[in-house]
């Protein structure tokens, strides 16, 4: 029996901050001189974000959280250590991950204690026990659920979980799933003047997403995906441990790489399943960057409205990494736009990843 999709839910921290304010704590980290401070303004612009939510927003001063980053004249030119971000990853991931699917559950019939499997995504932080014994604790899970932990692959993670997720209903019908995905983008922001580091640091942001699935849910069925890698592009999208956070690369290429290899890949995959791409009433596009979504247009022959929903979600969130497609999604399905969806995810690899919605 196919998977079916119950329900969806998310969760940003409380409270979001506008571009302008993450242009102004960039600067006093990134820039040396006023020309510098102008290049990465313009940056901060061109990424079409408005607002961005991160659990180091200050409720009291209504800015970034200058605690935990310090006095960027301090004895710590690059900021906080790696296991100073991760602790403050394993004390904001749980509280956002519950709250996801908190409203996951609020939107259907099923039963907490009818859940069989677990899976979590996360690529922005480790720690075990993990967010997902927050999760059996705080939503009074089974104790025996099934637990699956899909970590660090980056902003397609959610696209991998899908997979496992419709692998064990697929193995068992009465299976009932629950996947969520968070991540705490913003503690690994880069200090210096780095290229891919500014780029990072000016898309990405903190969320969570969640959803339930189940063979005998409504009729909105994830119906197959398929995965490719790039040939010699690994290079082009890296995510790694520094001592000073995790530390993205991300070429100026990518956008390139992506409009060069997506047609054929995308045309041939929706051929075998007797479809083309005007056949498809909604696009879950990840929003990498407002240059990805255009290479994405401009690969597919898209018209210009036919990734609003990706748009507006990287307007009013920025990128969340794994989590942002279901938000995405989530919109698709609250605007009644005829299926079938094509979900599409990119990340290191440089691995493209796609989901089928019936």
């Amino acid at each position: 029996m196919p998977s079916r999709i119950e329900s969806i839910g998310t969760a940003v921290p409380q409270n979001a901050i506008s571009q302008k304010e993450t242009f102004l704590h960039a600067k006093q980290y990134c820039c040396q001189n006023l020309r510098q401070e102008r290049v990465l303004e313009s940056l901060y612009s061109r990424t079409t974000i408005k607002s961005r939510s991160s659990v180091l927003h200050s409720l009291q001063t209504h800015d970034v959280n200058s605690d935990f980053f310090g006095n960027n004249e301090s004895d710590s030119p690059k900021g906080p250590t790696t296991g100073e971000r991760l602790r403050k990853y394993s004390e904001n991931a749980p509280d956002l991950a519950i709250a996801a699917c908190v409203d996951a559950f609020s939107k259907t019939d099923t039963k907490v204690r009818e859940i069989t499997h677990l899976i979590t995504v996360s690529c922005t932080g480790f720690y075990s026990p993990g967010f997902d014994i927050a999760l059996v604790e705080k939503l009074s899970l089974p104790t025996s659920v099934f637990r699956t932990h899909v970590g660090y692959m980056g902003c397609h993670g959610a696209f991998n979980a899908l997979r496992v997720a419709d692998a064990f209903i697929t193995a068992n019908p009465l299976a009932v799933v629950i996947l969520c995905a968070v991540e705490i983008c913003t503690i690994h922001f880069q200090y210096g003047w780095t290229a891919d580091s500014l780029v990072a640091n000016s898309l990405f942001a903190d969320g969570a997403g969640a959803m339930l699935l189940r063979a005998n849910g409504p009729e909105l069925i994830y119906s197959c995906s398929r995965s490719t890698l790039v040939p010699a592009s690994k290079e082009a999208m890296t995510w790694t441990i520094g001592d000073h956070g995790f530390e993205m690369t991300l070429s100026a290429e990518v956008p390139n790489i992506i409009e060069s290899h997506l047609k054929e890949f995308v045309d041939q995959w929706l051929y075998e399943k007797g479809l083309k791409v005007a056949d498809i009433g909604g696009w879950a596009v990840h929003p990498g960057g407002p240059k990805i979504l255009d290479s994405v247009e401009l690969a597919l022959g898209l018209s210009s409205s036919a990734l609003a929903q990706s748009r507006e979600v990287l307007s009013e969130h920025g990128n969340m990494s794994s989590p942002t497609v279901l938000f995405i999604l989530q919109k698709l399905l609250a605007g009644n736009l005829s299926r079938p969806y094509v979900m599409l995810g990119f990340g290191p690899g440089l691995t493209i990843e796609a989901a089928l919605i019936r």
